[in-house]
This record gives C-alpha cells, structure tokens and sequence, in this order.
C-alpha cells in the first residue's frame, strides 16, 4: 500500500465533557495558543501549539456509551501514572526537562518519571483533567 503523496498531521482531537477545562490545561501546561473554531451545534476548542501539531477539544456527546476517559474504562480505575497504557498517549519534547517536571509537580500533578533504556532520555508521564495519558521526553 503506497503512502498518501502530500499527506501531512493535522489535529489529534479529545472529546471531554469541559472543554474549557481540558483547554486551560494544555494551555496553562504546554502553553497552546486558543485559535479560531467555525462553530457548530456542540461547544468545540481549537488549539495550536505550532504549525504542525494542533488540539481540537470537543464537546462529549451525552449520547455515547464510551467510557469518560482512557483510563476509566477499568473497574476503579484511578488516574495512576505508573499504570498508563503504554500505546495510549501524547508525548512531548522540553528543553528544560528538570524545570517541566518541578513545574507540574508544584500544580499538584501525579507523575511517574524513568529514563529510556539509552540511559539518555528523561521521560515524565502523567494525565489530563479527563484522564488521557501524556508523556514528556527530554531532548536529550
């Protein structure tokens, strides 16, 4: 199968039931910029972080039967980093590893922190307010 010619990422979208919430997060903690959404029937939150990774945060539909968030799908599941889904999850490159992890601690996020197997790369993972797993890699 040939790759599409001219294909290139555009958003990763999260469904939350406070997209204002779930927005002032990836704001306050990736410093996303908020930029304009066309409107539709349901509330929806466009975020940029650069030119080529954008965020679209989407009202939940009361209607659906999935589970809140990826985590919640278990049977008292909590919002524990050091159980997050391997294959489920954003990551993000810093340049200041030390100083990201030092920041979302004082706000109170939960983290687990490890190092990759080359004994180079940092790593930190923890949740959004819905439960969606993040990473955070050191650049090197």
């Amino acid at each position: 199968m040939a790759a599409a010619v001219g294909a290139s990422f555009n958003h990763v979208a999260r469904e939350s039931s406070d997209v204002d919430r779930l927005a002032h997060f990836y704001q306050d903690i990736f410093g996303f910029e908020r930029i304009e959404s066309p409107k539709f029937e349901f509330k929806v939150i466009w975020l940029r972080q650069s030119p080529s990774f954008c965020l679209h945060l989407i009202e939940r539909d009361p209607t659906t039967k999935l589970p809140e968030a990826p985590w919640s799908a278990a049977s008292d599941a909590v919002a524990d980093p050091n159980k997050l889904f391997r294959g489920h999850h954003l990551c993000f490159t810093v340049s200041n590893f030390d100083h990201f992890v030092t920041a979302i601690k004082a706000k109170g996020i939960q983290t687990h922190e490890r190092t990759q197997p080359n004994g180079k790369t940092k790593q930190v993972f923890f949740f959004d307010p819905d439960g969606n797993g993040l990473e955070v890699a050191s650049s090197e």
